[in-house]
């Protein structure tokens, strides 16, 4: 048996356990947790998925993470794949979710966000390349070349609420 997830709808509710490779081809709605993560500095993390990867091979990406698993939280899987990605073990710190249609199949997407001090130890068949890049000059890429379509979406949500101001930081 593959890997288990939870089928979830609009509300983002579970329906019912189902493999993922079945939810992906069917084309039905689950979770994915992520983390966006900055450095010291507020630099953020960006890396080049490898060619091997089955899920946009050599495609950008500032996301991070992976499915939720059944009965687990979005902050527990997406602080696991921190460590399984990267080898950092981090506190992480949810943001927002929202219901990507774009990509493989509709997701819903976990987004959270750490700070990362440690050296990085991504793994080779995630992981092809990874820099620290200031949010100006993200800005100026992230709408070209092959950027994986929910790393897209969700970097510009993200750098809109910082735009917003400090009232996300602030719980206000």
């Amino acid at each position: 048996m593959g890997e288990l997830v939870e089928r979830v709808d609009e509300q983002d509710r579970v329906l019912e356990v189902v493999e993922r490779a079945e939810a992906v081809r069917r084309r039905w709605m689950h979770r994915i947790a992520t983390t966006i993560c900055r450095d010291p500095t507020g630099r953020i993390l960006v890396l080049r998925r490898a060619e091997e990867h089955v899920r946009f091979p050599g495609h950008y990406d500032v996301l991070v993470g992976g499915a939720v698993g059944v009965g687990e939280s979005y902050e527990d899987a997406a602080a696991r794949e921190l460590v399984e990605e990267l080898s950092v073990g981090v506190p992480v710190r949810f943001l927002f979710r929202f219901l990507c249609r774009a990509g493989i199949s509709p997701v819903w997407f976990g987004v959270h966000e750490a700070l990362v001090a440690e050296p990085l130890a991504p793994d080779p068949s995630e992981i092809a390349w990874h820099a620290w890049v200031t949010e100006p000059e993200l800005r100026k890429v992230v709408d070209r070349g092959p950027f994986v379509p929910a790393g897209r979406q969700a970097l510009h949500r993200y750098l809109g609420c910082l735009l917003d101001g400090i009232a996300i930081r602030l719980g206000t």
